[in-house]
């Protein structure tokens, strides 16, 4: 199974894209859409759209998984990133793809048996579980990496725990 990943963002979006077969997962690809912060928000949710449905159409996953904004003390950052959110989530229904969305602590949790670890255990892990030898330098498409290695991770969970137990 291909899975897409998106870390949401208003000024960078990263995506990561993995293959699954059973246990084993490797990279494919990923990268940042990058727009300047004081552009139109209108148009930057535009250009993410457009490169959404380009890297879709390139790399073909099945299912896409979409990181939900964390609502800490800022919620207005929050209802900002939800923007981002709901392009990534309308292109990737748009191109037909299972949509599917993680809290962030529940990505730590899945990759390193604790919710709350830093950028630098997820990315050790991402390391590790992807057999990659070095990671992007931004931080963004290692997140979204990490997003869809969740989703691989949650999948065979509840393919292992029956759903209500």
């Amino acid at each position: 199974m291909r899975i897409l990943g998106i870390d949401p963002g208003t000024v960078n979006m990263g995506w990561g894209i993995i293959e699954a077969n059973g246990a084993h997962t490797t990279y494919v690809a990923c990268g940042v859409l990058k727009q300047k912060s004081g552009s139109d928000m209108g148009q930057r949710l535009l250009f993410f759209f457009n490169e959404l449905i380009d890297i879709i159409n390139e790399y073909i996953p099945e299912v896409c998984a979409v990181e939900s904004p964390f609502v800490g003390e800022n919620i207005r950052s929050a209802f900002t990133l939800g923007k981002a959110q709901g392009v990534a989530i309308l292109a990737a229904s748009y191109k037909g793809l299972r949509v599917v969305e993680y809290a962030p602590n529940l990505v730590k949790q899945r990759l390193s048996g604790y919710g709350h670890s830093s950028k630098e255990q997820i990315q050790a892990m991402l390391l590790l579980l992807l057999n990659m030898e070095s990671l992007p330098k931004q931080t963004d498409s290692t997140d979204a990496l990490a997003i869809a290695l969740c989703h691989h991770m949650q999948e065979h969970i509840d393919g292992v725990i029956p759903k209500g137990h």
